[in-house]
């Protein structure tokens, strides 16, 4: 049998949230698999920060990012570094996971190589190209190079047939996203207990969690959803908001110029996996925009606000877990007072988490396996 390289490359917090486990699935096959870990750094710190949780280290950090790159810096900068791993190793496939521009020059790195691709997360589409931008077009792009498409839902799986994506292509398996919530042991999330009352911020069943921090809601967008934040920390000054602050600057200079006033909302800097995980765990609402969270947040039955105007996570939203408001401030506040209001249950939702039951990275490790020793 012949052992088979796998390089699997990655640069965001999330990207690595969601390949560690089939990482970890696949290193469990030595004698089928050399693993090789490659971090285009997209996300230095986060990314680094993240793999320690699960006790992963890179193989390869590329340290791609420069202050104040634009779109075609950055894609640039990553395939010339991403060639000369290509030119070094010798690769018999590459994965990647998701909608970053890590995933879209890992996908034409290898197409240019004539190296198989493994897409993770395929099949999530919103339609419209500038929502969310650029990863719809970036999503899209990968699937047309990818040799096995790794789907989370049936949804997704008819979004790439219809784009005539061959079926025998096309695996539905669910999120490994799942998958790394289950890692969490009940001593890591104690640890995060403390975390938080080292800082003094009770977690209580008046916590609100709050993240933004997406391309698209930059500029005015931001400003209005700033505008609903602070009419809530005012009117229901009872509650305490939690925002760990994204380090982009378009977003965190406003953040903290006109919301670190308020003694109720508490300013983070981004937070460890597990920590964040705690307060999903924990929040009465959550308001975001990310695109990880609306797949997390069923398994905890907590009602979110998705501050986007296109969601490619429709699924959410049909199990009745998620609500679409974008940065609209009279949506935001309207939803956000019937959860916050003292009449509201504050039972948790009741739900089947609509994106997997933890055994994705096993499914997707046993699809690799056939494709590579079972032909």
């Amino acid at each position: 049998m012949n052992k088979k390289n796998i390089l699997v490359i990655f640069g965001t917090r999330p990207e690595v949230i969601k390949l560690a486990p089939v990482i970890i699935e696949l290193k469990k096959h030595p004698d089928k698999y050399n693993v090789i870990v490659c971090n285009t750094e997209q996300q230095k710190e986060l990314s680094n920060q993240t793999l320690e949780y699960f006790n992963l280290k890179a193989d390869l950090n590329l340290d791609c990012m420069r202050p104040n790159q634009s779109l075609l810096e950055v894609q640039t900068r990553i395939l010339t570094a991403l060639n000369s791993v290509f030119k070094n190793y010798t690769i018999d496939a590459t994965i990647v996971q998701g909608d970053t521009m890590t995933v879209l020059c890992g996908a034409l790195a290898s197409f240019y190589n004539k190296i198989p691709l493994f897409h993770v997360e395929a099949g999530l589409r919103s339609y419209d190209i500038y929502e969310p931008f650029p990863e719809e077009v970036m999503r899209q792009m990968t699937s047309r190079v990818a040799e096995i498409n790794f789907a989370p839902t049936e949804k997704n799986s008819q979004a790439l047939i219809k784009e005539d994506i061959k079926p025998e292509k096309i695996h539905v398996v669910g999120n490994t996203v799942i998958d790394a919530l289950f890692c969490l042991s009940k001593e890591t999330l104690a640890k995060s207990k403390d975390f938080y009352e080292e800082k003094g911020i009770s977690i209580n069943d008046k916590l609100v969690l709050i993240t933004a921090h997406r391309r698209e809601n930059h500029g005015e967008r931001i400003d209005r959803i700033i505008d609903s934040i602070e009419y809530l920390a005012e009117k229901y000054n009872d509650h305490t908001y939690i925002i760990p602050v994204h380090p982009n600057p378009n977003v965190k200079d406003k953040i903290h110029s006109r919301l670190e006033k308020y003694s109720n909302i508490k300013l983070l800097p981004p937070l460890d996996y597990p920590n964040l995980v705690y307060l999903m765990k924990n929040a009465k609402l959550i308001l975001t925009d990310s695109g990880g969270i609306q797949e997390e947040a069923p398994s905890f039955g907590c009602p979110t606000l998705v501050m986007r105007y296109e969601t490619e996570r429709q699924e959410g939203i049909d199990a009745g877990v998620s609500v679409l408001v974008g940065a609209d401030f009279d949506k935001i506040i309207g939803y956000s007072e019937k959860i916050l209001s003292d009449s509201f249950d504050n039972t948790r939702l009741k739900s089947v988490n609509p994106y997997g039951d933890g055994n994705s990275a096993k499914k997707i490790l046993n699809i690799i396996t056939e494709y590579f020793f079972k032909k």
